[in-house]
């Protein structure tokens, strides 16, 4: 489904409600991605995932007024929220945005009029405003609408969390469940969520989590060093924003838009995307047309993962091109 594309340079955004959104979110694998993709002063560098624009930051210092900066975001707010970065920043490069996901980066490009790029970051996890305050449901410890689209005002053709968990069947929903979210009760889930949805619709995070809490068996519960709705909501979004399909596609154009010595990274928090991630890098290499900068996926250190519990799943991966 093509989506809107919208371009602009940097403007005057609310300082104050993009401030309070990328407050307190922390980008993971900051220095090592940044070191890893060997910028160097006038590089053209594409940033797939802006989130609060702290990766976009640190790449805008390395490539200077000279550089040119290319941002993608699937959530409008997120493009806000990068804007007012950089504009604290006084970055002086050219610098151009865009409203869609990843997957478009082909099209990106073409309409920046950008044919090669030296440089592109994938950072695969949802930041902290998106979690906290975005209102979309991506939280159980929060009562909000199910939607969980990256997109803020997602079209009415556009599935949503409400769509998949008052629609799929209970198969696809054990599936999703068990593939994308890794939880063992998977089946007793799917099952519980149709059972309540006959006899209302579920509409709410609350209502959801509850539901799945109850479905899982108390002694497990117990035991869980997580809440008993993280891998559920997990296997829900990875589903409504199509992100195993969305990797798959923009994998092959960014290793195309690069220049020869360009360097992709990639920073996952899935085992399945980082497992797509690496076949596709050892894929490029036996194929003799890229070289593996990562022989294994680097990970945070112990005293990152401590101030940020969110850096703990994270794994990042780096190829160039020959």
């Amino acid at each position: 489904m093509e989506k809107k594309i919208l371009k602009g340079t940097p403007s005057e955004p609310n300082k104050l409600k993009a401030n309070e959104a990328k407050g307190s979110h922390v980008s993971v694998l900051l220095q090592e991605a940044i070191e890893g993709l060997s910028l160097k002063a006038g590089a053209v560098a594409l940033d797939a995932t802006l989130g609060v624009g702290g990766h976009t930051k640190a790449i805008a210092e390395k490539i200077g007024a000279k550089g040119t900066l290319i941002g993608i975001d699937a959530d409008s707010a997120a493009i806000t929220r990068a804007k007012a970065t950089l504009s604290d920043f006084g970055f002086k490069g050219e610098i151009k945005f865009f409203n869609t996901n990843f997957r478009n980066l082909d099209l990106v490009l073409k309409d920046a009029n950008v044919e090669k790029i030296d440089a592109v970051l994938f950072d695969l996890g949802l930041s902290s405003p998106q979690i906290e305050i975005s209102g979309r449901g991506f939280s159980f410890r929060q009562d909000e609408p199910l939607v969980m689209t990256f997109a803020e005002e997602p079209k009415p053709e556009e599935v949503t969390a409400l769509d998949v968990v008052n629609s799929w069947s209970e198969e696809t929903l054990t599936l999703i469940i068990s593939s994308y979210g890794e939880e063992k009760f998977a089946r007793r889930i799917a099952k519980a969520i149709i059972e309540n949805r006959e006899a209302r619709p579920i509409t709410s995070t609350t209502e959801l989590s509850t539901i799945i809490e109850q479905a899982i068996p108390y002694g497990a519960r117990k035991k869980q060093k997580i809440h008993p709705a993280t891998r559920t909501f997990q296997g829900i979004r990875m589903a409504v924003n199509d992100e195993v399909g969305a990797l798959n596609d923009a994998l092959p154009k960014a290793f195309e838009a690069l220049n020869a010595s360009g360097r992709m990274a990639v920073i996952s928090f899935h085992s399945i995307e980082d497992r797509i991630v690496k076949r596709y890098f050892q894929e490029k290499a036996k194929e003799g047309v890229a070289k593996i900068i990562t022989k294994r996926p680097l990970i945070a250190t112990d005293e990152e993962t401590k101030e940020n519990p969110r850096a703990r799943s994270a794994k990042l991966r780096i190829l160039e091109k020959i």
